[in-house]
């Protein structure tokens, strides 16, 4: 019997301790020639994660994407426990391989982990009005008038569905100042109730469509003239969420210049609950040269 959707994700997440601070991640197989970022962020937080005394869950994180990673070799997670505090505990994570015999850093991140306190002030912003998941195209129904064109889209259909309120493969473009786009995601199958398990698994999801905001004025779509690669990538969260329900991500792009795109993304939770916060610069290239 195959495993489940969940069980494959949770298989990506469960690193091996090779030694103390020192985790081993694997690749799934895949039609991607480079392992895919979000992978890369959910692994290095699950290795920080690893060292962080019970109690204590990520509130953000921020990192680099130094090198593609290559999906035919290892990733090994060194983690540095840089502080210790009465409330706060940060980890610094170097993601490296090994490239023609010579170990380099394909990644970078920080994390800074918190049991919370009580608050004093709370606020958030309200999830935008939009049809609920259940009632909108998943990736089977949009991929069907783009033959040749969905083959990384379903790379990641089996373990995180989508719903579409608009289509990823050819979107109108967006004039100002309604630039927004917005997926809903859910982690296929049931994950534990651990919260740093929904913790990666949002990370994961975060590094999907997050870029695509960059060309959200011009109509770019997924697959088409374009070819983009994260540079950087940070989330804040906000309150707990549990990644196998489905949440609202609601992207957009302030800024491009230069070849780069900068990216915010927000997360809501079904029930409305401002969950998350993530900024990304990504490189956008055309495929014309």
């Amino acid at each position: 019997m195959s495993e489940s959707p969940a069980a494959a994700l949770l298989e990506v997440l469960d690193l091996e301790e090779r030694s103390t601070d020192l985790y081993v991640g694997r690749t799934p197989s895949s039609p991607l020639q480079r392992v895919f970022g979000g992978q890369v962020a959910a692994q290095a937080l699950t290795a920080a994660t690893r060292t962080v005394p019970d109690g204590r869950g990520v509130h953000s994180l921020h990192s680099y994407f130094l090198r593609p990673g290559d999906p035919h070799e290892e990733l090994r997670y060194e983690v540095d426990r840089i502080r210790e505090g009465r409330s706060f505990s940060t980890r610094r994570v170097v993601g490296r391989q090994t490239r023609k015999g010579e170990d380099v850093a394909v990644f970078a991140l920080t994390a800074d982990f918190t049991a919370g306190e009580a608050p004093v002030v709370e606020h958030s912003l309200p999830m935008p009005q939009v049809p609920p998941a259940e009632s909108l195209p998943g990736i089977d129904e949009v991929s069907a008038a783009h033959p040749g064109r969905a083959t990384g889209a379903r790379a990641f259909a089996r373990v995180v569905e989508q719903r579409f309120l608009e289509d990823p493969f050819d979107p109108a473009p967006k004039t100002p100042p309604h630039t927004q786009s917005h997926t809903w995601f859910r982690v296929t199958g049931r994950l534990p109730d651990d919260p740093g398990v929904h913790a990666a698994a949002l990370t994961f999801v975060s590094d999907l469509t997050l870029l695509s905001a960059g060309l959200a004025r011009i109509g770019g779509g997924w697959g088409g003239e374009h070819v983009g690669a994260s540079l950087d990538h940070a989330v804040w969260f906000h309150r707990p969420v549990r990644a196998d329900q489905w949440f609202l991500y609601e992207t957009d792009s302030p800024a491009a210049a230069s070849g780069r795109a900068m990216n915010l993304g927000q997360i809501w939770a079904a029930d409305g609950t401002h969950v998350a916060t993530v900024a990304q610069e990504g490189l956008i290239r055309s495929l014309d040269g």
